[in-house]
């Protein structure tokens, strides 16, 4: 099976939204995506070209190169449609703190602790983060957003895996404690 460029499905999927600049669909992914997915200029700018030369984005503004407004065609949503209908692949995950903890030995039990303390911290973060991005998507379902419900999707997600996240470092504690 042919690999979806996700970076284009990135871009696709933040101009079905509204139409933006390179720079405005940056910031879009990094604030709104960004707590599960991210995209660098480096990786926009020339997805943006190749889905212009593809027919699937149009610029806005035509004949400027800098700042550039795009929007998603027709064809790009009919793409966008069809990529999101594929069957998604699982990528295996890459945890710098797991990696850590695994060789935990040469960092000893005070060092994990120190770690697995920081990871609760984090959890608890998010976990509150996520509250207010879920009160306020809650507000934009109730307005009639059609979008926002699938937002929430998402952010339940995160949730869960903060959630997740939370449990695990309270047993991580108390394997760590055993002697």
């Amino acid at each position: 099976m042919k690999r979806t460029p996700t970076t284009q499905l990135a871009v696709l999927g933040g101009l079905s939204v509204a139409p933006m600049s390179g720079y405005a669909l940056r910031q879009a992914i990094r604030e709104t995506l960004g707590h599960f997915w991210s995209e660098s200029f480096g990786q926009i700018y020339p997805a943006l070209a190749e889905l212009e030369a593809q027919g699937f984005v149009t610029r806005l503004d035509a004949g400027r190169t800098s700042g550039s407004r795009f929007a998603i065609t027709e064809a790009g949503l009919e793409q966008l449609r069809a990529w999101l209908a594929e069957p998604f692949e699982s990528a295996p995950p890459r945890s710098q703190l797991l990696l850590r903890l695994f060789f935990g030995r040469q960092l000893g039990d005070d060092g994990c602790r120190k770690l697995i303390l920081e990871a609760r911290a984090d959890a608890e973060r998010r976990i509150a983060e996520y509250g207010g991005i879920r009160a306020e998507l809650e507000r934009e379902a109730a307005d009639g957003d059609p979008d926002a419900k699938y937002f929430l999707i998402t952010v339940a997600a995160g949730m869960a895996t903060a959630r997740a996240a939370l449990e695990w470092t309270a047993e991580a504690l108390e394997i760590l404690d055993r002697p």
